[in-house]
């Protein structure tokens, strides 16, 4: 059912969506284990295959647009902010990479993000991985029945902005179920009380991308890559949540294992 352009979403379809996210938590339990200096985004993304196939999963990410993406994970080192593809790049000593990935089980689907250091890292890199997380957690806990996507953006938009960083708004969150980018888009700014009414049953992937200087963004030729213009650092947090009668839920959560 479609009701104010975002899905509402029965018990049942959120039961079926929290075993793709408990494939999307492992994942990054798999590859955080993994991080250290000396590893390729190659050998993390074979990581994310070898969960994916373990838990009878398929990608969402594995050939989605054009042209195809060719990983099961995006892994977005230092200025790659997001849609990093993974290959022979080394993570070095002192690096941050953000790791983006996503799982399809019975046909519903999971997404999630996270960035983390490679060894020891900077303390401003610390400090913009924490605000990632930060705010992530700010805009899931304005999701309740009742509050609307302006009070999330907000909320993101508020933690961001107070540690000094800026807030990238061209890209965004979405919503998410039997297609892994469903209407609405989430964005990390807004006004609060402006905008699309949360209802119970909604389910949003809530993607906070912040950059360490200046919001703006480029792409690469090969389509995929966006980098920080300036060639600063930057972070990606995101989880895939449904909005209950008792608030939000995290489905991409390895609490659920």
């Amino acid at each position: 059912m479609i009701r104010g352009g975002a899905v509402r979403r029965s018990p049942a379809d959120i039961a079926a969506m929290r075993r793709a996210g408990r494939v999307v938590a492992e994942m990054h339990e798999r590859i955080r284990d993994a991080l250290r200096p000396g590893i390729t985004t190659a050998a993390l993304d074979r990581i994310g295959r070898d969960v994916l196939e373990r838990r009878g999963a398929t990608s969402n990410f594995l050939g989605y647009g054009h042209p195809p993406f060719p990983g099961v994970i995006c892994a977005s080192p230092n200025e790659v902010l997001v849609h990093g593809i993974p290959g022979p790049r080394v993570l070095d000593e002192g690096d941050i990479v953000s790791i983006d990935c996503g799982a399809v089980v019975d046909g519903w689907h999971g997404d999630a993000a996270f960035t983390a250091g490679v060894g020891e890292i900077s303390p401003e890199a610390v400090r913009l991985i924490e605000t990632a997380e930060a705010s992530l957690r700010a805009g899931i806990a304005e999701l309740h029945a009742g509050r609307r996507l302006g009070d999330l953006g907000h909320a993101v938009q508020r933690v961001i902005e107070s540690a000094g960083f800026s807030v990238v708004r061209e890209y965004v969150g979405h919503g998410i179920g039997r297609a892994m980018h469903e209407r609405p888009d989430v964005p990390n700014y807004g006004s609060p009380g402006k905008g699309l009414k949360i209802e119970v049953g909604n389910v949003f992937a809530v993607e906070p991308m912040l950059n360490a200087a200046t919001p703006e963004t480029m792409l690469l030729a090969d389509a995929w890559t966006v980098v920080t213009a300036d060639g600063a650092l930057c972070a990606h947090a995101e989880h895939t949540i449904a909005t209950g009668d008792d608030g939000p839920e995290i489905l991409t959560s390895s609490s659920f294992r």
